[in-house]
């Protein structure tokens, strides 16, 4: 994924499902999806043992969110992508966002055969800093 790619993405999107939030703020889900949720994305928490993270529903899979999602961002390891990316696609998503340190080219190829964008190894933060900028 080239940065021209990405930053379309970051400014087309508003919802993000993020898979494996934390409620704890010293986690870097947390604070990564605090830091989008200031940059006016929606965040979806997905995490079972969660009710609810910044006022926002938890739920406890993909295919449990009623709203239309436009980005699955992904805080789970590796080897859980594929069970994520077949429910991304089934919920419609656009947008598989494996953040820094994850990576499965096999769930990748299955999300980009459905027609699902794909990012992986990439912090999203980093890349809204760095291909936006803060507000």
């Amino acid at each position: 994924m080239n940065e021209k790619e990405m930053k379309r993405i970051l400014e087309t999107a508003r919802t993000v499902a993020t898979v494996g939030l934390s409620s704890n703020p010293a986690k870097t889900s947390h604070d990564v999806a605090k830091y989008l949720r200031g940059q006016g994305y929606r965040i979806i928490p997905v995490n079972p043992t969660l009710d609810e993270v910044f006022g926002e529903k938890a739920y406890p899979d993909l295919l449990s969110i009623p709203d239309k999602v436009d980005v699955v961002q992904v805080f789970r390891p590796s080897e859980d992508t594929p069970s994520i990316v077949d429910q991304a696609i089934r919920i419609g998503a656009k947008v598989v966002w494996m953040q820094e340190g994850i990576r499965n080219d096999a769930a990748a190829q299955t999300a980009r055969a459905a027609g699902l964008d794909v990012v992986m190894d990439t912090c999203m933060r980093v890349a809204h800093r760095h291909l936006i900028g803060e507000k």
